[in-house]
């Protein structure tokens, strides 16, 4: 047999592959950097057709092709290695041109099934990107809606709590700075906030300009939207103070929330924006115009769900254009 070994690995060498041989099935399953296999069927220690079985048991080992060496007379055992998954056999005596020829019928197929399987990893990088772009502009749940094929996305919720946050003079902060450092800072600040949202279930709606809205209770429900608001309200304070910290600025931010019903859904046919539409986000918004430096202005419809867990401070009451006189509050911790 290592007589045979030898005269096969010349034979291959001068035909300009790279060989290496293996004494026994032990062995060959130890080395797993070929682009072929060529497996006798009687070996000392395994058999070829168990050292097959293992090959394509092995992830590392299972892509690589196999074509099985039998006697003439053994054409069934050939056979069964063909439904393990050998990609052929070769009879001995070896027929030097048909040793070629199925050689290089392998190699070809495995080059072009390498680059099938580069072409599909790129393919699901591409799509891993895709998706994760999709994730900073849609929640995952309309995401999933819109790839099994749903084009009108419009949805009523009951109980939403709606956030907005705004900047006090950052207009005329801005005037004063460097484009660069502008674009930095809000970029830490927003992405700070994006975090904290991610932390507490909260769903990021947009930004606009220094402004920033966000709602709890939609796409998915979450156990109680009102304190993760609040919560939500309470760490943007927090985390404007680290970011100032690092830049040295001096801003401060206004907060606005209310809850109650809302319509939230996709528009855009270019370029998608989920949003949310209805009274409660235009009280949330007035409250966040009424509000003060580094505090929080609630609703009344707000407020009684953080009884006890937080503290809240009447402020009197505010015009809403379409409602009225509302009732408000500060809210702060207890």
């Amino acid at each position: 047999m290592e007589a045979n070994r030898d005269l096969l690995s010349r034979r291959l060498a001068r035909d300009g592959h790279r060989v290496a041989s293996a004494a026994g099935g032990q062995q060959a399953l130890e080395h797993h950097e070929f682009d072929l296999v060529l497996l006798d069927l009687i070996m000392p220690d395994i058999n070829g057709l168990d050292v097959l079985v293992r090959m394509k048991a092995d992830e590392r080992l299972r892509r690589i092709p196999v074509i099985m060496i039998t006697a003439l007379a053994d054409t069934d055992s050939a056979v069964r290695c063909i439904e393990a998954g050998a990609e052929d056999y070769l009879p001995k005596p070896f027929d030097p041109i048909l040793l070629r020829a199925r050689i290089n019928a392998c190699l070809h197929k495995k080059r072009w099934r390498d680059r099938e399987q580069r072409y599909l990893r790129r393919i699901e990088d591409e799509t891993a990107k895709f998706e994760r772009l999709l994730l900073t502009i849609l929640p995952r749940q309309v995401i999933g809606r819109l790839n099994h094929g749903e084009t009108m996305i419009a949805d009523r919720f009951e109980d939403v709590s709606v956030l907005f946050a705004d900047l006090v003079r950052f207009t005329e902060h801005s005037g004063r700075i460097a484009p660069a450092v502008l674009v930095e800072y809000l970029n830490q600040l927003f992405s700070e906030f994006d975090a904290l949202a991610r932390e507490l279930g909260v769903e990021k709606i947009k930004t606009i300009g220094d402004a920033y809205m966000a709602v709890a209770g939609l796409p998915d429900p979450i156990p109680d939207p009102f304190a993760a608001i609040a919560k939500m309200a309470f760490g943007m304070i927090d985390r404007l103070g680290r970011v100032n910290g690092h830049f040295g600025w001096p801003l401060q931010i206004r907060i606005g929330i209310h809850s109650g019903p809302v319509v939230a859904g996709i528009i855009g046919a270019h370029r998608f924006i989920y949003d949310v539409w209805g009274d409660t986000v235009n009280v949330a918004s007035r409250l966040e115009a009424y509000s003060l430096p580094n505090r929080i202005h609630v609703s009344q419809d707000t407020a009684r769900h953080l009884v006890g867990p937080f503290a809240l401070e009447p402020r009197g009451s505010i015009e809403v254009k379409g409602k009225g006189k509302l009732e408000t509050f500060f809210l702060s911790r207890i």
